[in-house]
């Protein structure tokens, strides 16, 4: 199993469970090609840059999931038959560099509580 990040994109949507709705259909299909949804992300509506298919906007949907990397076609062949799924994009995730991310992200922050800390302290000297 290898995680992939799913951009799904949905239009003619005008309510939040219209929206969950068509979202449950969509990852019905990930589990039914033997993969696992690890979370999803709900990017809003957008207008695209150009009409396509007389649609000029469309709800994002972001999901992180588990799969096979043999069923990565079945699955996107299983999308063109579903109507809801207007456009979906299935990236394969880089674990190192998401590895690297983390790492930038726990230093920095650390940097910050330091940054933090001193100027607690000169604030308490000065007081």
């Amino acid at each position: 199993m290898k995680k992939y990040d799913a951009i799904y994109i949905f239009v003619g949507i005008a309510k939040d469970d219209v929206l969950n709705a068509n979202l449950e259909k969509a990852l019905a299909e990930v589990t039914r090609v033997g993969g696992n949804v690890l979370s999803t992300e709900s990017l809003g509506k957008r207008l695209f840059s150009r009409p396509m298919s007389k649609k000029d906007s469309g709800v994002y949907v972001k999901v992180r999931m588990e799969l096979d990397p043999a069923k990565v076609d079945e699955l996107v062949n299983r999308y063109h038959l579903v109507e809801e799924v207007f456009r979906v994009q299935i990236l394969a995730v880089d674990e190192r560099r998401e590895a690297k991310i983390a790492a930038e992200r726990q230093a920095r922050a650390e940097r910050q509580a330091k940054k933090d800390a001193a100027a607690a302290a000169q604030a308490a000297t000065e007081a």
